[in-house]
């Protein structure tokens, strides 16, 4: 009986080991605009895309001709349809919201991931009911309550709160359709790897970031000095590298492993490591209602994960 339960259980603890490293990455993305503040969302977007899809583009050359007897018209229509909308248009809007209403409010936003994911993927054939995940849902709103409320409470943001709070919400939405679809694409998916199916969508967004490039550079924004596009480079290319590569590696392997009411709630570390990032940056320890909101999701996920197990 013990031998039957290991394996099981084990590539259960590999996945959600896999999505809480995915979060380490992916809460880099929320410094980015900081560290190049001179650069718009459409830079940021298009160069960060086009150094993913040089990568993506190198690391899957040995296997292109394999991959390319595998893949049909469907997979490469989903796979544009996937880099537009979890890729180019998720980070235009998170760029945009970070610049016009500061990085807490956007995680706060961003950290409602869980919530709608858990949601759309309790609909899911064989999926846990509601009232099994209603615990770990709960947890989930009370942690980003305190957030809202530290957030609210501390607040002094101008005019351009509203447009980073809608900005904020689209990528929210963006990012629910693409964790969604891609776990729906893995699952019917028949020899590509959950690796494979990352770089290929990186490949497909670098051509995306393609058309993205002339309104990004030639059309849009002020100029740069030499040693700041140096450093907008080394910037957009460790976020390609960490986040979008191994980021999204570790995600489609979570993704594949794990049932979707559980990979979602799992996207709550994005959150969680986003704000210890941002705390780091302002050089300050978190207040009380941002410990208890941090406490508050880590129990949300550790609830989701026992519901699934028994």
């Amino acid at each position: 009986m013990h031998a039957q339960s290991h394996t099981p259980s084990r590539d259960i603890r590999l996945g959600i080991g896999a999505g809480i490293l995915a979060g380490s990455f992916w809460g880099l993305v929320f410094l980015a605009p900081l560290l190049v503040p001179g650069f718009t969302p459409l830079q940021l977007s298009a160069g960060r895309y086009l150094a993913y899809g040089l990568v993506a583009a190198l690391l899957i050359a040995p296997m292109w001709r394999r991959l390319q007897r595998r893949l049909g018209w469907r997979e490469w229509r989903q796979l544009a349809w996937l880099s537009l909308c979890g890729n180019i248009v998720y980070y235009l809007f998170v760029a945009q919201a970070v610049q016009a209403g500061g990085g807490v409010m956007t995680a706060i936003v961003i950290g409602l991931l869980p919530l709608t994911v858990t949601l759309v993927g309790s609909r899911e054939r064989g999926a846990l009911p509601l009232r099994r995940l209603a615990p770990a849902l709960l947890l989930g709103a009370a942690g980003l309550g305190c957030i809202a409320w530290q957030s609210l409470a501390s607040s002094q943001t101008g005019g351009g709160s509203a447009l980073g709070l809608a900005c904020a919400v689209g990528a929210l939405v963006s990012w629910t359709v693409y964790a969604v679809a891609n776990s729906r694409c893995l699952a019917r998916l028949d020899g590509v790897s959950a690796h494979e199916w990352s770089l290929l969508t990186g490949v497909v967004t670098g051509a995306q970031a393609v058309l993205l490039a002339l309104p990004a550079f030639l059309l849009d924004g002020p100029g740069h000095a030499s040693a700041e596009w140096l450093r907008f480079g080394g910037v957009v290319t460790a976020v390609a590298i960490l986040c979008s590569v191994v980021g999204n590696g570790l995600w489609n392997h979570a993704s594949r492993t794990l049932p979707l009411a559980l990979t979602g709630q799992l996207i709550v570390f994005e959150t969680i490591f986003a704000s210890l990032y941002a705390f780091a940056w302002d050089a300050r320890w978190p207040s009380g209602l941002e410990v208890a909101a941090l406490v508050l999701m880590v129990g949300g996920v550790v609830s989701c994960a026992s519901a699934h197990r028994k």
